[in-house]
């Protein structure tokens, strides 16, 4: 099984290197405010057709990995 942290990636010429999904121009941090913010997993997979349900697992998970400081992705080197 795929490492759901895998589909987190850094760049420096996507969103200034803030953690995205699979280098698309979708930050962890948007999908984590439209989740906070009510959207459900339907909505926010309807308005970006092109993310799928792993990616917003891999965004919950991203996002625990921090506040527990238990964060095994390290940043590509810029």
């Amino acid at each position: 099984m795929e490492s759901l942290l895998q589909r987190i990636t850094f760049d420096q010429k996507v969103l200034r290197g803030k953690p995205v999904i699979r280098g698309l121009r979708i930050s962890v941090e948007m999908l984590l405010e439209l989740l906070a913010k009510g959207a459900s997993w339907e909505e926010i997979l309807d308005d970006y057709p092109q993310l799928e349900p792993n990616d917003l697992k891999a965004a919950l998970l991203y996002a625990h990995d921090l506040v527990s400081g238990e964060t095994i992705i390290e940043r590509a080197a810029a």
